[in-house]
């Protein structure tokens, strides 16, 4: 028993290190900075500020608020649309015909590119294509598109459907895959159609699948960065700057680390509020097969 305990702490012991060099003692010293108004600088003047970040937070600075709102109704729509497109997919890959696998590989190939590399690069077609296409056809609407906050929200969105949804679909794939043959050929037998045995029983079996698909995509949604920073950077005029890129530019661009801290530790308590929360009403719904 001692030497099974003893094999389970040194298996135990280099992830639980890793974990707390990355995570947990630099979460841990971010707390403590939340409460100073260090500007980030090392060597320079640390002075205690207690909870007045916290309180200039939602009165000194409005960017802050209209990050989180932005943020709030871009996950929103991305959660949705990220779902349904994965969701589909995994219907359209998960029946009989030659090719199948070849377009499992097709849509999930986006996940594998760098946000930054994804963000650039859409930001290539959005500008260069849609200018060269306006240009040429004389359609105004793909011109700057950009430079709009409306269709700049639309870009963040495109970008974000098509890297995060053969990602869900891998998800969905696995728990299609566990429903039993068997339950579908009785629906079958008792004539139900390809939408009746979708509603009546591929939905319902799907719970623990959406469960994992709303909590992944929610978290990735809230905390995107790299592709809000290499495709918009913000703009135009922070009009679509999300919470992560707000709270960089506060820290590295303002240089005021501790106020950064402050809106971390908000964004921390708000996104994982939301997650608990969903992961509590989704498993609710679950069924066993």
């Amino acid at each position: 028993m001692k030497k099974s305990k003893a094999r389970f702490w040194i298996f135990l012991a280099p992830a639980l290190i890793s974990f707390s060099l990355v995570v947990l003692i630099p979460m841990l010293i971010g707390f403590f900075y939340a409460f100073t108004d260090w500007n980030g600088i090392v060597g320079s003047e640390i002075t205690f500020v207690g909870f007045r970040n916290f309180i200039e937070i939602f009165t000194r600075d409005s960017s802050f608020m209209h990050a989180f709102g932005f943020t709030a109704l871009f996950s929103i729509c991305a959660v949705v649309l990220v779902n349904i497109v994965g969701f589909a997919l995994a219907l359209l890959v998960t029946q009989k015909f030659r090719g199948a696998t070849l377009l499992r590989g097709i849509f999930f190939m986006p996940n594998l590119i760098g946000g930054l590399l994804l963000g650039f690069t859409w930001q290539f077609i959005f500008v260069s294509i849609f200018g060269a296409i306006s240009k040429a056809t004389g359609w105004q609407a793909l011109n700057g598109w950009l430079a709009d906050p409306v269709t700049g929200f639309v870009g963040l969105l495109i970008l974000t459907v098509w890297q995060l949804s053969g990602y869900m679909m891998i998800v969905y794939i696995a728990q299609i895959q566990q429903i039993p043959e068997s339950v579908k050929e009785a629906a079958r037998i008792d004539g139900a159609g390809y939408k009746d045995m979708l509603k009546s029983i591929i939905m319902p079996l799907m719970m623990p699948a959406f469960t994992i698909g709303l909590f992944l995509s929610i978290s990735n949604s809230f905390k995107m960065f790299d592709q809000n920073l290499a495709l918009t950077q913000g703009g135009p005029y922070k009009s679509t700057e999300m919470l992560a890129l707000n709270i960089y530019n506060s820290a590295f661009g303002a240089n005021e680390f501790g106020f950064a801290q402050a809106k971390a530790i908000i964004f921390m308590i708000v996104v994982a509020a939301i997650g608990v929360t969903q992961l509590v009403l989704t498993k609710r719904k679950e069924v066993e097969m």
